[in-house]
């Protein structure tokens, strides 16, 4: 790897982390002077504004004819969020969670990962596809925004996170902030794409194994910051719909955007198809009952997102690189380490069933 390559990832990745927490910081100012509620603030502002960068990259990667790292940045965001960052923040702290989320959010992530893969069956997400995704991410956000402002004056002041009066100087301090935090993230969006292309090249990986780690991982640091500084400070609100809505924005709106402003639309990778995108809606549907139980993520359960993940990334360096302990590796995945995944996942699931009979008996 050149010095120029590795300039173009390390100013890449500072830019788009800077342009992320300048949007954030702009953006949630003027909705918590609104009264927005911290969960509405997370999984609208908060989220949009950390899945900037991927927007950024993912419509600079569709653009300059490398659609494939778009949908790859996507799908391996998603994965990280979800098992990585939530995974990571539970650990910390068991994360709570609000019902609002297991009764309208999560299944909406849900409904967006199988859209998804509907769409992505022919290996082509075209333009109407596209547009069908980004009218969801309008109605998605108009709803939320529009029950978040018929809740009652004391629930709003209850829920406001850090409330600032709306002046004229604070709206025009955070346009500046939004303004310019969108520059950083174009800006550091161009150079990190530029910069892992020359790596994909330099080591003979695919676009799609590049967009599904490096691209992945690397748009997903302000998602990171985010959750982890809002769990060290007991925002779990913001911490859980920072990463639901930053996965339902990832869909709806970056690959919308991404496929109707594509002229041939956005390529999906047949590998994709086959374990990545799977892996994606998988780790949706099993949000349902674990959010669902105790209305918590418990430590032992972030514990299993986060080794899932390791597991994942191993499994995507050893198939690329054609490891001689990929054939080993595969083998320990399906019969010792799946089963056992799976067995844990039935339980929660059997005790998601009986916490729901509970509430139907009550």
């Amino acid at each position: 790897m050149t010095l120029l390559t590795f300039g173009y990832l390390l100013g890449g990745l500072i830019f788009l982390v800077l342009g992320g927490d300048l949007l954030v910081r702009g953006a949630s100012k003027i909705a918590s002077a609104l009264g927005v509620s911290s969960l509405v603030i997370g999984l609208t502002i908060v989220a949009f504004g950390t899945s900037s960068p991927e927007l950024a990259v993912s419509l600079k990667a569709s653009l300059d004819g490398r659609a494939s790292l778009a949908v790859a940045n996507v799908v391996g965001s998603n994965n990280f969020n979800i098992l990585f960052i939530l995974g990571t923040c539970a650990l910390i702290a068991p994360l709570v969670v609000s019902s609002q989320l297991v009764r309208f959010d999560v299944p909406v992530m849900i409904g967006a990962s199988i859209l998804l893969m509907l769409f992505s069956m022919n290996g082509l997400i075209g333009f109407w596809e596209g547009a069908i995704l980004f009218a969801g991410v309008i109605s998605y956000s108009w709803y939320l925004i529009y029950q978040s402002r018929k809740k009652t004056l004391r629930e709003r002041e209850s829920e406001v996170v850090d409330f600032v009066p709306l002046t004229a100087k604070v709206i025009s301090l955070n346009i500046i902030y939004i303004f310019a935090g969108l520059g950083f993230l174009i800006l550091g969006g161009n150079w990190f794409v530029t910069g892992a292309t020359s790596v994909a090249v330099a080591l003979g990986f695919s676009d799609t194994i590049i967009g599904l780690t490096i691209v992945a991982i690397g748009t997903s640091l302000p998602e990171v910051a985010t959750s982890l500084i809002a769990t060290f400070k007991g925002e779990r609100d913001i911490a859980i719909g920072n990463v639901v809505g930053s996965n339902i924005f990832n869909l709806l709106l970056i690959l919308g955007l991404s496929s109707m402003l594509t002229p041939t639309g956005l390529d999906v990778a047949p590998e994709m198809l086959i374990f990545d995108i799977p892996l994606m809606l998988g780790t949706a549907l099993v949000c349902l009952p674990i959010f669902f139980v105790g209305f918590q993520i418990r430590r032992w359960e972030g514990a299993l997102f986060l080794i899932v993940y390791i597991l994942y990334t191993i499994y995507l360096i050893l198939n690329t690189t054609d490891h001689s302990l990929f054939s080993n590796f595969e083998n320990g995945l399906l019969y010792i380490v799946g089963p056992i995944i799976i067995f844990t996942l039935l339980v929660i699931c059997y005790q998601a069933i009986q916490q729901l009979k509970g509430y139907r008996k009550s």
